[in-house]
């Protein structure tokens, strides 16, 4: 049964905050414009907000620094309890807030020019925050406040305010009168009111749009698109959501999809695994694209692969990750200014890993080929002698030690998974070529990509344990062994890839059907302490029981995995084993990519037809 309430308007809750006065992660909301978004949390306050860009600085990050994060609240004085849902299929978020007088309703977008198509590839936002306030049951004293971080520079301007802060100038209001950042109203049952933050230029006075068009355009752009989608398997409604969050962390303009709108938030509480996730890793295409394309998003999974293919063609050797722009994310430092989520520091900004060796890296860009290639996009020869060059690097590094997928922060190892990505590199390779009649080593690139499948059958199994290990020649073990047959390298049925898939549940299982990636204390990655349960790998092992045939199995713990969204329907990196509680960046994009593309094998493999 589908038990997702999203887009439905549950039961009012209290509102509960830890001792260090923070609301659980999986209390907020996303809203978006396909240029940056924010968090919207249950008691009215947006908590995190990047302005113009997914990876600019926060404007309000009250999230990462209850005190002098900043925020912008609009709640009812006294807030004793609220309930929150989308407008259905749209981006728009409503919040209900109930105060000791009365009940209000705010209405949040990041809003989009009017007739925006978001299937364009074109900027779409109108570079402004939204939030309509009405009062839906007896009197409401609203509070209402600005509080970028940082300095701000504040005057009156028009019938607004005009701020500079965090390098922006923004113009603030409202359609009631501001009394500055901070204003208190009384409301009674059927009034409205507008509140607007805009960073995009144009006049303090006019805008020829009302709110209430905005608003109104804004939702039926969204519903426009959301016509695209194509689904019929388990858990349909959530699914449907899962695909308009991916599409809330698209940048329209070029395609890219960010891992997580947020940075450092901890993958456990008062730890140092913190890190920066607005940005674009290439290992996502390839998953991401496949969910996409699945459900019927082929505008957006040609656009993923379009961008991955635009990096390519830079010299150098391939990076991990990218900006928003295909360019290299600033140098990975640490805010001492912020006490981090719960007191969970070190904040950090930038991504230390896109100076990481990470050999899977040629594999994914050669699987986004062979994809980009499968569906009529036209391989340039300019693109194949970088393409060409990244098979051939694949071939003679395999076995080089790299810091691998989950980017360990120690010396390296020759890593199973980025052994198999070589091997992809090799196989797509050669399938491209063969098909469009490239120049290359085709034959060569077979029988190397078969000497790398034998290397990792024979070189990473370990008979003691009766399953393959997480390094060519040893080590322990690691989730990522999970994919081996999602990426066509072992098949699904291969008898050392059942015993693995059972080590993996013995070893790595947290409870529930969740897993651990690998345990830090048999697989030192650099890094103190521990984490949670990764998500993504607990739908990896969906898919293994679903290529088994072990279908039951696998639409119990599809079942389980879907039980963990909030009741939005958004999804954490991780979970905390103990009280299920999120932990990591919020929402995270690789585990909507893992419930949307799990349901669509297991929805396929119970009409019988191949996954």
């Amino acid at each position: 049964m589908d038990v997702y309430r999203g887009e439905t308007q549950t039961d009012f809750k209290p509102l509960r905050y830890s001792a260090e006065g923070y609301l659980g992660i999986e209390e907020y909301g996303l809203i978006g414009d396909g240029a940056g978004a924010a968090l919207v949390g249950r008691d009215g306050a947006i908590a995190w907000l990047c302005a113009p860009r997914f990876d600019s600085q926060p404007l309000f990050c009250s999230l990462l620094d209850a005190r002098r994060g900043g925020a912008f609240v609009i709640a009812p004085e006294h807030l004793t309890e609220s309930r929150h849902y989308y407008l259905p299929d749209t981006g728009v978020l409503v919040t209900e807030m109930r105060g000791p007088q009365g009940v209000m309703r705010v209405t949040d977008a990041l809003t989009f020019r009017t007739g925006a198509n978001l299937n364009e590839g074109v900027r779409a936002a109108r570079g402004e925050l939204l939030r309509s306030v009405e009062v839906l049951e007896g009197e409401v004293p609203l509070r209402v406040a600005l509080i970028p971080r940082g300095q701000v520079e504040a005057e009156p301007h028009g019938d607004g305010l005009k701020l500079h802060c965090s390098g922006l100038d923004l113009r603030f209001t409202a359609t009631l009168p501001l009394q500055g950042l901070h204003s208190r109203y009384r409301l009674v049952q059927g009034e409205r009111a507008h509140f607007v933050l805009r960073w995009a230029p144009g006049s303090y006075r006019y805008d020829p749009i009302s709110h209430d068009e905005v608003m109104q355009g804004t939702v039926a752009s969204w519903r426009r698109w959301i016509e695209g989608f194509e689904y019929e398997g388990p858990r349909a409604a959530l699914v449907r959501r899962s695909a308009i969050t991916l599409k809330l962390l698209d940048h329209f303009e070029n395609g890219a999809i960010i891992a997580a709108p947020t940075s450092s938030l901890p993958e456990a509480l008062g730890g140092v695994r913190n890190w920066d996730y607005r940005y674009t890793w290439v290992r996502d295409a390839a998953f991401s694209v496949y969910a996409l394309r699945g459900v019927g998003l082929s505008v957006e999974a040609q656009a993923f692969l379009a961008w991955v293919l635009d990096d390519v063609e830079n010299p150098g050797r391939p990076r991990v990750l990218y900006d928003l722009d295909g360019g290299v994310p600033p140098a990975e430092w640490e805010d001492g200014d912020l006490e981090g989520y719960r007191r969970s520091a070190p904040v950090r900004w930038g991504n230390a890993a896109v100076e990481q060796r990470q050999h899977d890296v040629f594999g994914e860009i050669l699987d986004c080929a062979y994809q980009w290639a499968n569906r009529g996009g036209r391989i340039t020869p300019h693109l194949w002698s970088y393409l060409h060059e990244h098979v051939e690097r694949a071939r003679v590094e395999w076995r080089e030690p790299d810091h691998g997928i989950w980017e360990v922060r120690t010396a390296g190892h020759p890593f199973t998974y980025s052994a198999a990505l070589c091997h992809v590199a090799l196989d797509r390779g050669a399938r491209v070529a063969e098909r469009l009649g490239l120049p290359g080593d085709v034959a060569g690139w077979r029988t190397d990509a078969e000497a790398i499948r034998q290397a990792i059958l024979n070189e990473a199994w370990r008979a003691e344990r009766n399953t393959l290990t997480e390094h060519l020649g040893g080590g322990w073990l690691d989730a990522s062994l999970l994919t081996l047959p999602l990426r066509r390298v072992v098949p699904f049925d291969h008898p050392r890839m059942v015993a693995t898939v059972e080590a993996v549940q013995q070893r790595l299982g947290a409870g529930d059907g969740l897993l651990y990636r690998y345990i830090p204390e048999e697989s030192p990655d650099g890094l103190p302490g521990h984490e949670g349960a990764f998500l993504l790998c607990s739908f990896w092992l969906l898919d293994n029981f679903t290529g088994q045939g072990r279908l039951d199995e696998a639409m119990a713990l599809y079942d389980s995995l879907c039980d963990r969204a909030n009741e939005l329907g958004l999804l954490p990196e991780q979970i905390d084993p103990a009280s299920g509680a999120f932990l990591g960046n919020f929402p995270q994009a690789f585990s909507h990519v893992g419930l949307i593309a799990s349901g669509r094998n297991l929805a396929q493999a119970m009409q019988g037809l191949p996954t």
